[in-house]
């Protein structure tokens, strides 16, 4: 599934490129060792993560990984949802697409489009990225997925919240918005 470098995309017979678009950006909480998953599923509890997730997606077009959607479960309410996967697949309240071109055109022209998940689709999306929204998980977490490796020069800090661990989540965290350096 790799995205067209050119990023000007054909579907249903119209063509769209990235300048229609506001922004792209990736949504991922990450332990230690940029750790996102174990077994198809987030190796910790934080409810405060999950608002976080909701707030920052809510009302806006949602691509993810099969994968990612068979944890899940089911259509994230409020959020246009888009599969991308190479097995047909059908859900009621899913947009369900072969490839990230096909995501992309599918999320229309919303002014930003989350990525997110799961490793492979973010591995993908990072270089076409603008913002990243980051839960940093102060933990060392045995995982099988990791979130890519991106260049911290290529990014500045627009917003950082640090939390410490409480009853309800069972790790310190910090929220943090990365904005691509233009």
């Amino acid at each position: 599934m790799p995205i067209d470098e050119s990023f000007t995309l054909t579907y249903d017979g119209a063509n769209f490129s990235t300048e229609s678009f506001n922004m792209i950006s990736l949504i991922a909480a990450l332990a230690a060792d940029r750790v996102i998953g174990m077994e198809n599923a987030m190796p910790w509890n934080l409810p405060a993560d999950l608002a976080w997730f909701k707030r920052n997606t809510l009302n806006k077009p949602v691509i993810m990984g099969r994968l990612t959607w068979e944890s899940i479960g089911r259509p994230l309410p409020g959020r246009l949802n888009i599969v991308v996967s190479s097995q047909p697949g059908h859900a009621e309240g899913v947009t369900w697409v072969s490839s990230l071109d096909e995501a992309i055109a599918a999320a229309g022209e919303a002014e930003e489009i989350m990525i997110i998940g799961g490793g492979r689709i973010y591995e993908q999306m990072l270089p076409k990225a603008d913002r990243l929204y980051l839960t940093h998980i102060d933990a060392e977490i045995v995982g099988d997925t990791q979130f890519p490796d991106y260049e911290p020069d290529e990014w500045h800090s627009t917003f950082s919240e640090f939390h410490d661990a409480d009853a309800q989540n069972s790790h310190s965290y910090c929220f943090e918005i990365l904005e691509r350096r233009r």
